[in-house]
Formats: C-alpha cells, sequence, structure tokens
C-alpha cells in the first residue's frame, strides 16, 4: 500500500507539538528530528532560543534509526540529529539531508545503571560478572539490532567477553530513554544508557562507566534535512554552538566537539 505522507506528516508534527518547549496552537518555527538522548538538553536550548529570538523550536524525539526512516518515508523536518554516524550516513546516502550542513556536533560516554535503592557494586573490566550480579532480572539498553546506545552497549560487552551471557537476559527497548524508565521503575535490575540519560534521571545512579576503548566514539552529528526550505535551520545549527547553548550541553554532561 503506498505510503500516505500527508497523514504521515500530520503524526510527525503532532508528536513535535506535543514535545515542544511550551504549549502552542499554532505551527512551530522549525521542526527537529532529533535521537532521544538529546531531549532534556534540545528542549533547554529551544527555550533559549525562543527568548533570545522569539523563534519557537518543537522537536520529534525518537531513536535515531527510528527518525532516519520517517524521513527517508517523507515525513517533513527541517534539522536531523542522530545519536551515532551510521543512521547520519543512511540519510546522506538516501539524499536525505544537505551535505554541507552536516557536522558532528557531541559526544558522549556509554554507562551502567541501577535504580537508586540499589546496592549493586560492579566494576567494568574485561570478563566482569554482568550475567551474575544480574541473576534472573533483566539488562536494559537500545534494542543492539537498530537503536545506537544498544550497539554502543554490545560492541562494549563483546570487546570486554561477557555478551554471550548477558544478551539471553537483555530487555531491547525501542530507544535510550525507554531503557533508563525500565531502570527508573525497577523493572530492569541494570541498565546501559548514555551518560547523559544517567544525569537526567534523579530515580537511577551510574554504577560505572565503560572505557571508551571498549566501544565506537559516541558521535551526534546534526545537519539540514534536504527537503527543508526553512532558513531558520541554519540559525538553529549555528545556535547550537553558541556559548549559550554550550552552556546547557555540557551542563547535560555532553562534550562539545570542535
Amino acid at each position: 500500500m503506498p505510503l500516505n505522507r500527508r497523514a504521515f506528516g500530520l503524526a510527525a508534527l503532532g508528536a513535535a507539538l506535543a514535545s515542544g518547549t511550551r504549549a502552542q496552537t499554532a505551527k512551530p518555527d522549525l521542526l527537529t528530528f532529533a535521537a532521544a538522548s538529546l531531549q532534556t538538553a534540545f528542549k533547554a536550548i529551544a527555550e533559549a532560543w525562543h527568548n533570545e529570538t522569539g523563534k519557537t523550536a518543537a522537536f520529534s524525539f525518537a531513536a535515531s534509526s527510528a527518525l532516519a526512516k520517517q524521513l527517508e518515508q517523507g515525513a517533513p523536518a527541517d534539522i536531523f540529529a542522530s545519536a551515532d554516524l551510521e543512521w547520519m550516513d543512511f540519510a546522506q546516502k538516501n539524499n536525505l539531508i544537505l551535505l554541507a550542513t552536516r557536522q558532528s556536533l557531541l559526544g558522549n560516554r556509554l554507562v551502567l545503571i541501577a535504580a537508586q535503592g540499589d546496592q549493586s557494586t560492579i566494576k567494568i573490566e574485561p570478563g566482569f560478572d554482568l550475567a551474575g550480579a544480574l541473576g534472573e532480572a533483566r539488562l536494559a539498553t537500545g534494542n543492539p539490532a537498530s537503536v545506537p546506545v544498544g550497539r554502543y552497549a554490545q560492541a562494549a560487552l563483546t570487546n570486554l567477553g561477557v555478551w554471550d551471557s548477558v544478551r539471553p537476559k537483555l530487555a531491547g527497548t525501542d530507544n535510550v530513554r525507554t531503557a533508563l524508565v525500565l531502570v527508573a521503575r525497577g523493572e530492569a535490575k541494570l541498565g546501559i544508557v548514555y551518560a547523559t540519560d544517567a544525569k537526567s534521571e534523579p530515580k537511577v545512579r551510574i554504577v560505572d562507566t565503560f572505557p571508551v576503548n571498549t566501544h565506537p566514539p559516541i558521535i551526534y552529528p546534526v545537519a539540514q534535512v534536504k527537503t527543508s526550505q526553512n532558513p531558520l535551520a541554519a540559525a538553529f545549527l549555528a545556535y547550537l554552538r553558541s556559548p549559550a547553548a554550550v552552556r546547557i550541553l555540557e551542563a547535560e554532561g555532553f562534550s562539545v566537539l570542535p
């Protein structure tokens, strides 16, 4: 059945309005498809941008894979912000972005988390007994088949020699924020998320941080969507490197790349 692009566009816009910085009755000035892990920081940046310019930015937050596929299917957006290079490469290969606007904006770290009341003490090192620490419980992270945080987690656990023992206990989610919620609610004993997500949720704590050499670098690229004719797209991309935005991003735990 052919895709109903108008329905898809309305659904995407509805999701964006629901996740915008403030209640809006009119179409926002800018629409960004952004990785779920950017939610807290990007909402704060949009609020600062609104205060400076009077312009409104709305967002659709989801797994980078889902957003890239939506763009491929014709969903409208002005900017795409991915949690890894692979899904931005997908967008570039499929001619979905303006190549000249693509840039690697942010870095992040991968962490093992538990609920605040959990007393687990685990040192991440080669061969560490993560499966034993889980017992009969689950490990929450993104689905490694499609969600960037899940792919980073699989790479790290594979390099540390524990992936095969942990894989049967995996609760693979549709995005990193869902994995975070599972741990915060006690529905999963442990989780693997980004450091910035752990910082955003007071009901979890960081048990340990994965060494950077156990997984590919966590890089967030951004670009303007090719079908966008919105002149504010370039302005907002530039604002992401402004002193005000950098302060927000660094306060959330991201590293801003040169």
